[in-house]
């Protein structure tokens, strides 16, 4: 399973940003599919999760500001970021869930204020 993310960048407090992630050597329309982010100093966490089926959960600091999606034709999970906030500054990744594959490199994310 290849996981290639991209789209990161440095951006301003407030600002917006997409990531995009595509996948290869999984089924990726029966899968559900996950953003992960690493800060420095800190554990990888599950951002944002995408069943299936289109169903959508979110980590509590991102609701409202991150929405998760698919698209089953390209293998590709995004990650649309708004309003994004300093905390945001990490590298972020996406894997399976349920069943993770081996970490790609992900993608940074650096927030300036």
């Amino acid at each position: 399973v290849q996981l290639q993310a991209s789209g990161g960048g440095l951006v301003q407090v407030g600002g917006s940003l997409r990531l995009s992630c595509v996948v290869s050597g999984r089924n990726f329309g029966d899968n559900a599919w996950a953003w992960y982010r690493r800060a420095p100093g800190n554990q990888r966490e599950l951002v944002a999760l995408i069943t299936n089926i289109g169903s959508t959960t979110y980590e509590d600091s991102v609701k409202g500001r991150f929405a998760i999606s698919r698209d089953n034709a390209r293998n590709t999970v995004y990650l649309q970021m708004s309003n994004l906030r300093v905390y945001d500054t990490a590298v972020y990744y996406c894997n399976d869930p349920t069943e993770n594959a081996a970490w790609g490199q992900g993608t940074q994310l650096t927030v300036s204020s």
